[in-house]
């Protein structure tokens, strides 16, 4: 078993802006470093690379980078540090950690849902799939 993750996040809230961006830079060196592990406890390897789950780690720290206020930036470092905790503590289960990182928000894995072409030769499914608007 791997040695108990260090926190990034202290009592105090930064003081500046430098020292906000060093917490968050910090925070991701050490989820960086814990992909490895996730990626073992989460049993991702037959889906995603360490790589590919880098570069979604990477997009969701991109998608804050016009933050510029250090009480903002220490809130966003604290949610990602518990987030990165869970994820290390088991707190999660796969699917959670495939819709979020591997899936993500956008919804980079197109989903067939909507208009059901094969119904077979089934009437029970064509009348169920008829009755539940899919």
């Amino acid at each position: 078993m791997a040695a108990p993750m260090r926190s990034v996040v202290t009592v105090g809230s930064s003081l500046t802006l430098e020292e906000a961006k060093k917490r968050a830079l910090d925070l991701y060196r050490q989820a960086c470093r814990a992909l490895p592990q996730i990626v073992e406890i989460y049993n991702l390897s037959e889906i995603i690379t360490t790589s590919q789950l880098r570069s979604a780690i990477s997009s969701q720290f991109r998608k804050h980078t016009n933050v510029t206020n250090p009480k903002v930036i220490d809130m966003l470092v604290f949610k990602g540090d518990e987030e990165l905790r869970n994820c290390l503590e088991h707190a999660k289960q796969r699917h959670h950690i495939i819709g979020q990182y591997v899936v993500g928000q956008e919804g980079q894995i197109p989903l067939k849902i909507g208009v059901i072409d094969d119904y077979s030769d089934s009437e029970f499914l064509k009348k169920f799939y008829d009755s539940n608007n899919f």
